[in-house]
Parts: C-alpha cells; structure tokens; sequence
C-alpha cells in the first residue's frame, strides 16, 4: 500500500476559483488494471470561498469534489457528464469562518450550505435549541459541517485499485468534548460508487453522547417533475402539520415551484440481513438517478426532506440517513435517540453513494430496494408520531 500524508493548517477567509498544486503530496495519478485514478489537491481564490481546501478524485467517468475544509464534505459529483448536486443560493463553497454558526437565532448554519453531501453533528444534528434565557445553546446542524481537517492523506492499495482520501476532524470544547471524526472517502477504479466510513471517538476519559445525520442533496437535473424517491419503508411519517398535508405524495416530485413550503417526512426502512438498507431518487424518465445505501446499525433512520422550490431559491430534496430525526436535541435524549460513547469508545458509520446514469442501471437498484420491501406493505401514517415529533 502506497501512502501519502500531509499535516495542513487552514489560511484565512473567502472565493470561487481555484489553485491547483501540481506539487502537493496529495496530487498523484495511478494506473490500475480497471483503469486510472487521479487526483489533484487545491484551494480556492477569492470571494467566500478563498482558501478553502479541495481535493478532486477523477476515477475514468466519475469526478469527486471533496472539501476538508468544511468538514470532508463531498461539494460536487459529476459522472458521464450530468452532475450530481444541487444549486443552492448560497454562492460555495463558503469558507468556515465566514459562516456564523453561533448566530443568536441558531440558524447561522444556512449561510454556507450548498454541498452534495454534507455531515450534521457531532453534539446535535437538528433544530436550533436556546435555553430559558434564549441563549443559543445547540446551533442548527450542529459544527463538524464547517469545522476543518486536521490532517489529510491518501491511500492507495495497488493490488485492489482502491482509493482513500482520509481526513481527522475533532470538534472540541475545553473540559466539555473531544469527539473525532476520522473519515474515509473510498474510490474503487472501474467503480462509480462513493464509499463514505466514519469513525467517531470519544477522545475523553468521560462518556459523551453525539448524534450524526448525513445530508445527501440532490437538484436538477436528477430532480425534476415526476421523479420519484424509492425505499424499502417499514414505517413513515410526517414531521409536522403542513408535510401530513401531502402525506398521499410524500415520494412524488414537482418541478420548481415559488413560495413552496419544506415538507419533511421521518421515517425506518427494511434492512437486509447485514443491516443494509437503500433509498433511490430517480429522474421522471427512470433513465438517471441516485443510490444511497447505509448500515441501519449505526444510521437506524432515514430523512426525507422536500424543499422544490424555485430554482433561484434551492430547488433540492434531501436523501437523509441519521442516528436520530432533526428535532431539537434535548427532545431526541428524552427519547433515547443519541449514540453513547464511552471514553476512547468508537462508533462506524456507512454510506455508499451510487450516481446512475442509464436506465440499466436505475432499474437494478429499484429492484434491491422492491426485494427489501418484500411482501409486507410500508406503513404510511397519515399525521405525526407520537414520540417522532414533539407535540404529537
């Protein structure tokens, strides 16, 4: 195994183009049997995105944008040509330190969110809570999203042709919390699928409890009018009021709309028996589509987020594995979803991307997810759950 390691430490603030350094350890290209693999390390120049570190993967068809400055998100994906993504109003991607996360209505968080993938957590994941005072006490989607890593590296095993681009995040806060996010982002030549393994540690001699949510966001071209998100569902229901509303719709799309409200639909989905689960949002045509499957052990629920407003506005749906729904962390431990870690204790999480680009290979997804589905019809409640949704 060949590998190749830097330390780094982020510059500064702002920008939208982008300086390649053909001479950093974390530029390289191989030559596999199924085909090559390169990869190119930079920062960004200017604007809100100067120096902001990324890296691309180009794996034959398949082209990665990963950012470790924000969290090892993954900004951009484009495969055969049509990318995988969203255009979010937010001109990406913005440079942490321009994004206030601690903004005094919580929602801070907003103000740099156009990525592809990105991680939610690691103290809490969901809703602005404040306290009795209404001081902000855990910010909307929580830090690790725009906390940079501390150290990157690239894995190469030339037996196998796989690809790891390898990042430590620790989100921490003296005498609090020390948790760290070691990822690994996994390429495989002759491969279009995007592996995603995360290990969180509890690095304190006291135990912690931490909440993870993965926000995959998808926009044009794959969503459009009449597309259709699939999934192996054993229960769904609505978050609020508004979502019931169109609960007879809760997986059919419409084009762009102006003024349209977000739904959000909580739900649990049928594993297989390595506790592997998959969820699909194809085009209207069925000829494109994306694949997103995870390990329910550490990631036992799954998110729907449907926000198809106007282009300009953020015309996205959100495919969303977690440990917990996106409620307000004090109301997730008074139901016993947060992940206890003991000292120096770890927990893995798995999510596997699969951009699909023919009709071919939509319908072989589809078809996992109908044999998850099995015989037994997904139970859709018509209003919130009782102890899914505060108030139900």
């Amino acid at each position: 195994m060949t590998t190749k390691t830097v330390n780094h430490r982020l510059l500064g603030p702002t920008g939208d183009r982008i300086h390649w350094d053909e001479s950093s350890p974390l530029t390289m290209e191989v030559e596999t049997r199924s085909g090559n693999l390169r990869t190119r390390h930079g920062r960004f120049m200017g604007g809100t995105s100067d120096q902001v570190e990324v890296i691309e993967v180009e794996n034959g068809s398949l082209r990665v944008m990963i950012l470790p400055s924000r969290g090892m998100s993954i900004w951009k994906m484009e495969k055969d040509g049509i990318s995988f993504g969203w255009d979010s109003p937010v001109s990406g991607p913005v440079h942490p330190s321009m994004v206030p996360i601690f903004d005094p209505g919580g929602i801070g968080w907003l103000e740099g969110f156009d990525e592809l993938v990105v991680r939610c957590g690691l103290e809490s994941n969901g809703a602005p809570e404040h306290d009795q005072m209404g001081r902000l006490v855990y910010p909307l989607h929580g830090r690790i999203g725009n906390l940079p890593a501390q150290s990157l590296s690239i894995e190469f095993d030339e037996a196998s042709g796989r690809l790891e681009v390898i990042g430590e995040v620790v989100e921490s806060r003296l005498f609090f919390k020390r948790l760290r996010l070691k990822s690994r982002i996994r390429f495989q030549a002759g491969s279009s699928d995007v592996a995603l393994l995360d290990d969180v540690t509890n690095d304190l001699a006291q135990p912690a409890t931490i909440q993870l949510l993965y926000h995959i966001n998808i926009g044009a071209p794959i969503l459009q009018q009449g597309a259709v998100l699939e999934a192996p569902i054993d229960v769904l229901a609505p978050k609020d009021e508004l979502s019931a509303g169109e609960i007879d719709q809760w997986n059919q799309y419409g084009g762009p709309e102006a003024g349209y409200a977000e739904r959000v639909y909580f739900a649990e989905l049928r594993s297989d028996e390595s506790s592997l689960t998959t969820a699909l949002l194809r085009s209207g045509q069925g000829d494109r589509g994306l694949g997103v499957t995870f390990n329910t052990n550490g990631l036992p629920r799954f998110v729907v987020w449907k926000n198809t407003a106007a282009e300009g506005d953020g015309y996205v749906t959100g495919l969303e594995p977690t440990t917990n729904f996106p409620n307000q962390r004090s109301y997730e431990e008074s139901q016993g979803r947060v992940v206890e870690l003991e000292p120096a204790q770890t927990a893995a999480f798995r999510v596997n991307l699969q951009p699909l680009t023919s009709e071919e290979e939509v319908q072989k997804v589809a078809k996992r997810i109908k044999d998850l589905q099995g015989d037994q019809p997904a139970e859709i409640l018509a209003s919130p759950r009782a102890g899914w949704s505060p108030g139900s």
